[in-house]
């Protein structure tokens, strides 16, 4: 996945106009302009795509954790220079305050099973001997179960009437 896939993804997801972007950018001490997020949403054929770099969505992800978070007292969290799927994955889990049974639940909408072992593995440290490298296919489940919770269309949310039992409850957002 490209980072303008992962940017678009989220602010989809989340419904951000140009104004939410723009503050979530400012909320990690960095400034763009309209004309940069829009040149990142578009597509890749379109003549004013441009390539959205690994800081920029690394500043982008920090700004999403002080909005949603808080910004932490003392100096803020540098921009990583080279982000990986590991990094994203551990920068949503954290804006969102999601434990591992949550990352799961929303793994499991996208229709994607994986042990709590194996979702421990992408938040180790790379050096670790259980490291383990978060593939596109997991990043894109993780968005996708996102968007299903979030955004879910009427037939989607009439579908998932039928399917949840009393010992299933919907996913929740805790606040």
């Amino acid at each position: 996945m490209t980072n303008n896939d992962v940017l678009r993804r989220i602010r989809y997801t989340f419904d951000f106009n140009d104004t939410k972007m723009i503050a979530l950018f400012t909320a990690a001490e960095a400034e763009v302009s309209r004309e940069q997020i829009s040149n990142w949403m578009k597509k890749e054929e379109d003549p004013d795509y441009q390539n959205c770099g690994d800081q920029q969505l690394a500043t982008f992800l920090n700004g999403l954790i002080n909005d949603r978070r808080g910004k932490k007292e003392g100096e803020q969290p540098k921009p990583e220079k080279k982000l990986t799927n590991n990094i994203i994955l551990r920068k949503l889990t954290i804006a969102l305050n999601l434990k591992a049974e949550d990352v799961l639940e929303v793994l499991e909408l996208a229709d994607l099973r994986i042990s709590k072992h194996e979702l421990s593995a992408f938040f180790r440290k790379a050096d670790h001997k259980h490291y383990r490298n978060c593939k596109d296919q997991i990043l894109r489940n993780f968005l996708q179960g996102l968007q299903l919770q979030l955004r879910p269309s009427d037939t989607e949310v009439e579908a998932s009437d039928e399917v949840e039992t009393e010992d299933k409850p919907a996913f929740q957002w805790k606040k």
